[in-house]
């Protein structure tokens, strides 16, 4: 069922990159498909069912424009920062903890809070990151979880657990 699964979004995915229904196209899709499926499918997903809730895909689609709004923020941060005669920055590694359970949503949001500029994901432990910041606000566990990854670990929850 899980390989099942990752043919189809696999296959779907390659529909939307070429935006093409023409025959030899569609043959290399599925080919490509294919070959993703036997060398990836298995370790895609452990519970292949949750891809059939619609909620999460909602979820998932009200999640973009948040992660965009907090990175157009960063970057004008971040812009900030470098036009500043001063160089206002104050770098530094801070652990941050995720209530997120999934491998696949730890990664996720690991990945969010890197895209994110000023903000880099340096190590995942457990229930833990590790994350470079460039304007360090609070080094305190709890402080520093509010002002980075719950803002979108309260999305991606709805998604990925």
């Amino acid at each position: 069922m899980s390989k099942l699964v990752f043919f189809i979004v696999t296959f779907l995915l390659w529909l939307l990159l070429t935006w093409s229904l023409e025959y030899p196209r569609l043959l290399v899709g599925v080919a490509v498909s294919v070959v993703a499926t036997l060398v990836y499918g298995a370790v895609f997903t452990t519970q292949p069912r949750k891809f059939a809730n619609p909620l999460r895909y909602l979820i998932f689609i009200y999640y973009i424009p948040i992660f965009f709004y907090h990175c157009i923020k960063a970057n004008f941060d971040v812009m900030y920062r470098v036009i500043h005669p001063d160089l206002p920055i104050k770098p530094g590694i801070v652990k941050v903890k995720t209530n997120l359970t999934t491998d696949i949503g730890k990664t996720f949001l690991a990945n969010s809070i890197t895209l994110t500029p000023g903000t880099m994901t340096v190590d995942l432990e457990d229930e833990y990151l590790y994350i470079h910041w460039i304007w360090v606000e609070d080094t305190d566990l709890d402080r520093a979880t509010k002002l980075i990854p719950e803002k979108f670990e309260k999305h991606l929850k709805g998604v990925f657990e």
